[in-house]
């Protein structure tokens, strides 16, 4: 098979490029990596030294293609389907790269940190690192809320991969800080979202392993395995 995609289920940027395979129904294998797991991660590394995920390696160009937005532009390029993620008219292009990125850095990023916070041994939290970080949630669920009133979409009239970035960006923020109640321009968006099949799909592959994810009390009910 050409592409092979390491990623590991629970994570919010490899969510984002299985979306967009999923939404063009790409032919790819995936290769689940433990990044704790010397062994499981060799391979990973053989790609691309970083060591983070995802990593796309496309087999027939002999390529290996890390970064989760540079991955679906490549797969734009080279392994195009049916839904054009990226469009062709440079202003709009210009427009989802800009919500793009204010979904991977502005939600998905301090999202990430307020989790990871949760891992860190006795006295080494950092209590104010994660208000900075849900101040910049409620900032940019602010933006967002504003942006979206009218719209269906966030970037164009179509998804595309600024709607990649938010379905897992938001899924995850929701529940560390949550947005639904006081935001209802995002979050009929984000329900707009998980009515994708796509992102549906993503979050239905993510559920056996919500048990190791540190919030997984506050998981609503809907999207686990074992509601009660």
């Amino acid at each position: 098979m050409a592409l092979t995609l390491y990623h590991h289920p629970l994570s919010s940027f490899c969510h984002k490029v299985l979306i967009a395979l999923y939404e063009n129904g790409t032919d790819f294998q995936p290769e689940v990596v433990d990044l704790g797991d010397p062994v499981s991660r060799a391979p990973l590394l053989a790609h691309w030294p970083v060591g983070k995920i995802p990593v796309l390696w496309d087999g027939d160009r002999q390529e290996a293609v890390p970064e989760t937005s540079i991955i679906i532009e490549y797969l734009e390029q080279y392994h195009p389907g049916p839904v054009p993620l990226v469009p062709a008219d440079p202003a709009q292009a210009r427009a989802v790269r800009l919500w793009d990125r204010f979904f991977d850095l502005y939600v998905n990023q301090p999202m990430g940190r307020i989790v990871v916070d949760r891992l860190r041994p006795a006295g080494g939290a950092d209590p104010i690192g994660v208000a900075q970080c849900r101040e910049t949630l409620q900032q940019a669920y602010g933006i967002a809320e504003r942006h979206l009133t009218g719209r269906t979409w966030v970037a164009t009239e179509t998804f595309s991969m600024a709607d990649c970035a938010a379905l897992p960006a938001l899924y995850y923020a929701d529940i560390v800080e949550p947005f639904s109640a006081n935001h209802p321009q995002l979050a009929a968006y984000f329900e707009r979202l998980l009515a994708r099949p796509a992102c549906a799909r993503v979050l239905v592959e993510a559920r056996p392993w919500l048990a190791y994810f540190p919030y997984r009390e506050a998981v609503p009910a809907r999207f686990l395995d074992d509601p009660a």
